[in-house]
C-alpha cells in the first residue's frame, strides 16, 4: 500500500514529494499517546484517524486532487497537542477549542510542506481545505466533509451512542446528515450499525423528514 492510502497516487505533481509529505504526516501522528483499538492491535489514534479518512476521500473521489489527498492524511495532524480540557466545558469554549485546532493543523501542515518543497499554492489550497473554507461551494471541500462525516458515522459512532445522552447523539446525527452529500449519505446507509445505532438514526432522520433508514 502506498503511504496515502489505497488508490495508487496518479496525477501527482511528484510522487515521491507526495510520499515524503504523507510520510512526515504519518511520523508525526505516530507520536500521538492515545491508543485506538483495531485489528491487529492498538495504534496511534491520529495515525489510525489519517489513513481512515483517507481510504473514505478516495473511495468517494478516486481522482482527488493532490491537495485534497495532502489535507486529508494531515487533518487532525498531532491534535492530541490541544486537549479539550485547556478550554472552558461550555458551547463557547468548544468552539473556540474547534477553532484553535483548524488554525494549528493547517500551520502544521504548512511546515510540513515547505519542508518537503511543496510550492505555495499547494500549501494555501491545503491550508484552505483544513481550515474548511468555502464548504457551500467548493466541491473539494464537500468531499473531505463528506469523509469526516462517514469516518464518524463508521468509527465513532457507536461509542459516541453508548457514552452519551440520546438527545444529543440524535442532534449530532442530525448535523452530520446535513453536512453530507447526497453521495455519502447513500454510502452512510450501507455503513454496518446495531439496533442501537440505527433506531438513533432512524430517529435524527425522521426528526429531519428523511424517509431512508440504514440498510
Amino acid at each position: 500500500m502506498n503511504p496515502a492510502g489505497t488508490a495508487s497516487p496518479s496525477g501527482l505533481s511528484d510522487p515521491e514529494k507526495f510520499a515524503e509529505a504523507c510520510r512526515r504526516f504519518d511520523e508525526q501522528n505516530a507520536e500521538d499517546p492515545q491508543m485506538e483499538a483495531c485489528e491487529g492491535g492498538a495504534r496511534p489514534r491520529e495515525l489510525v484517524y489519517a489513513e481512515r479518512l483517507t481510504r473514505w476521500v478516495l473511495k468517494l473521489a478516486p481522482n482527488a486532487s493532490e491537495a485534497l489527498r495532502l489535507a486529508a492524511r494531515c487533518q487532525h495532524l498531532r491534535r492530541w497537542m490541544i486537549p479539550r480540557g485547556r478550554y472552558p466545558l461550555t458551547r463557547a469554549g468548544y468552539l473556540e477549542w474547534r477553532s484553535t485546532l483548524k488554525q494549528f493543523h493547517a500551520d502544521q501542515a504548512a511546515a510540513v510542506l515547505r519542508e518537503v518543497g511543496y510550492p505555495e499554492s499547494i500549501i494555501a489550497r491545503v491550508r484552505d481545505l483544513n481550515l474548511k473554507r468555502n464548504l457551500a461551494s467548493d466541491p473539494e471541500m464537500q468531499v473531505l466533509e463528506d469523509a469526516l462525516c462517514l469516518v464518524f458515522l463508521q468509527w465513532q459512532f457507536g461509542e459516541l451512542a453508548r457514552k452519551t445522552d440520546e438527545a444529543k447523539t440524535v442532534n449530532a446525527l442530525r448535523k452530520a446528515w446535513r453536512k453530507m452529500s447526497a453521495t455519502a449519505r447513500a454510502e452512510a446507509l450501507q455503513l454496518n450499525y446495531d439496533a442501537l445505532e440505527q433506531s438513533l438514526i432512524a430517529r435524527a432522520l425522521a426528526e429531519d423528514g428523511v424517509r431512508e433508514s440504514p440498510a
